[in-house]
């Protein structure tokens, strides 16, 4: 009798499915939709719902016309303590195939949604997708976004990408932007995610494919840690963000995730917020560059007097501590124990803080936790094709990750190479020197004293600009991955040399 209901109840979604699709919705769903954690056979779908009550979710068949019957429909219930937002995982999906799908509320409906699921595992498949984070729609005194209206997000959904990835800072807690109030409840960080959805090319960016999701701390507070901010903060954050991402959570590891794009590419997904210490920014006196050698530190005392001065050994023990983690245990073991056993060409590391030797303040990234960057490092050793693809340093920067770069030998590569793109609306990098060291185009000379010249003189970046927005895009084949900086517009970021910085290609070995 049960499997008989089933049936039953199946039948009448569907049926209930066909009718809506037959006729045109009045629009709703004002913050759009979306499809997260996509596979071959499965994606995550999310809409806000305009009211609390029934929502009637609708998937499309392939190739088929908007008006079709839908092979799926489920019935989901929108309430005010979810703030509206409703997700379904759809599975028993086709793979390399693109779906269509709908919300519906009585007769207002959402806008088409569209997604491709991911190849199959031994499918030799072409992968396009686009990277990018930091994007703060904080409004300013005119009430206006204060930093931009989220152009990159639009030129990310001109790609027409097989997925797209927005990593990190998805909203901005605590805004850069000079009077505006700290978001630290849920309600308040809700009303974060709206700003960023109420712009339209979010909205279209999210409608257009599959979109990969991850926090890193203004989802919380800047540089947060648990150890300095406590748990609250974290629970309204983790809340807000489950709500508003079609993302999938688990006590142990986080969002920590890894998902298979065929035969050519795998990627993990970090998660650097939920289980690192506190990071060593007060033993250390707030140093500018307590990891930079002598040379480095007087040859750039004239732009920071402090670097003049000896680096306490409490400061430099503090940040070789084996002690202290970035990732946390659990998380470690897991994802090094799936990149080792992968068996994709290509493996993506999404990444929420440079791994990089950047040594400019390096305290939130994995300069200042040192030892797990070694262990991270270590792990890697021997594992082939390995790039990693990072943002939160507001800058587009393409280097090899090194062990070290200045010591007595000179660098020591590991042939892991890191992209690190955006930012989509926030200060830039540059911006963020200047106000730092209290002189404009302080991050421009920084930028090209340091950034681009070859060791010993400086770090020796492929690209370097730390003064526009953007993202990257990346295109995955069975012999290359090729990445490309891209600005704001969709054109090539342009590197501080004035030259347009070449893409990143890296081939299978």
């Amino acid at each position: 009798m049960r499997a008989v209901a089933l049936l039953l109840s199946l039948g009448l979604a569907l049926a209930l499915g066909a009718s809506v699709e037959a006729k045109e919705g009045r629009p709703g769903f004002p913050l759009g939709v979306a499809a997260g954690e996509v596979t071959p056979s499965s994606a995550r779908l999310w809409a806000r719902a305009p009211k609390p009550g029934q929502v009637t979710l609708t998937v499309l068949p392939p190739n088929a016309g908007t008006r079709a019957n839908p092979i799926r429909a489920y019935t989901l219930r929108a309430s005010a303590a979810g703030d509206r937002t409703v997700q379904r995982v759809v599975t028993g999906l086709r793979a390399a195939t693109r779906y269509r799908y709908r919300f519906w509320q009585g007769d207002i409906s959402s806008a088409l949604g569209s997604f491709r699921t991911a190849p199959r595992p031994g499918a030799d498949a072409r992968v396009r997708f686009a990277f990018t984070g930091d994007a703060d729609a904080t409004p300013g005194l005119n009430g206006r976004p204060g930093f931009n209206g989220f152009e990159t997000y639009g030129a990310m959904a001109r790609e027409r990408n097989d997925f797209n990835v927005n990593f990190g800072d998805t909203i901005y807690s605590d805004s850069e932007l000079a009077g505006a109030a700290v978001a630290r409840t849920v309600a308040q960080k809700r009303a974060k995610y709206r700003l960023g959805l109420a712009l339209e090319p979010l909205r279209r960016l999210r409608a257009a494919g599959g979109l990969y999701s991850g926090w890193d701390d203004h989802e919380f507070i800047n540089d947060y840690a648990r150890d300095e901010h406590g748990s609250e903060i974290y629970e309204a954050g983790r809340q807000a963000f489950l709500e508003y991402a079609p993302a999938t959570y688990r006590p142990s590891t986080g969002l920590y995730r890894s998902f298979r794009w065929g035969k050519n590419l795998e990627l993990f997904f970090l998660d650097g917020r939920s289980f690192r210490s506190a990071k060593t920014t007060a033993v250390c006196g707030g140093d500018l560059a307590p990891t930079a050698p002598a040379v480095v530190r007087q040859a750039f005392a004239a732009l920071s007097p402090g670097l003049a001065q000896p680096v306490p050994q409490a400061c430099l023990d503090a940040i070789a501590s084996p002690e202290r983690t970035l990732l946390g245990a659990a998380q470690l073991a897991a994802f090094t124990r799936a990149i080792l056993s992968s068996t994709a060409t290509f493996k993506v590391v999404v990444n929420p803080v440079p791994l990089m030797q950047l040594y400019a303040l390096p305290y939130d990234r994995w300069e200042g936790y040192a030892a797990d960057r070694a262990r991270v490092l270590e792990a890697l050793r021997g594992v082939r094709n390995v790039v990693v693809l990072t943002t939160d340093t507001h800058a587009h920067l393409i280097g090899e990750v090194r062990t070290q770069t200045f010591a007595p030998g000179g660098p020591v590569g590991t042939g892991i190479w890191e992209v690190i793109a955006g930012p989509v609306a926030t200060n830039t990098y540059a911006k963020e020197i200047d106000e730092f060291l209290g002189s404009p185009g302080s991050g421009a000379v920084v930028t090209g004293a340091f950034f681009k010249p070859e060791p010993p003189r400086g770090l020796g970046l492929r690209c370097a600009q730390t003064d526009a927005y953007g993202y990257a895009q990346v295109t995955v084949t069975a012999s290359t991955l090729t990445v490309q900086p891209k600005t704001a517009q969709g054109g090539i970021v342009v590197d501080i040399s004035g030259a347009p910085c070449a893409p990143l290609v890296v081939r299978a070995g």
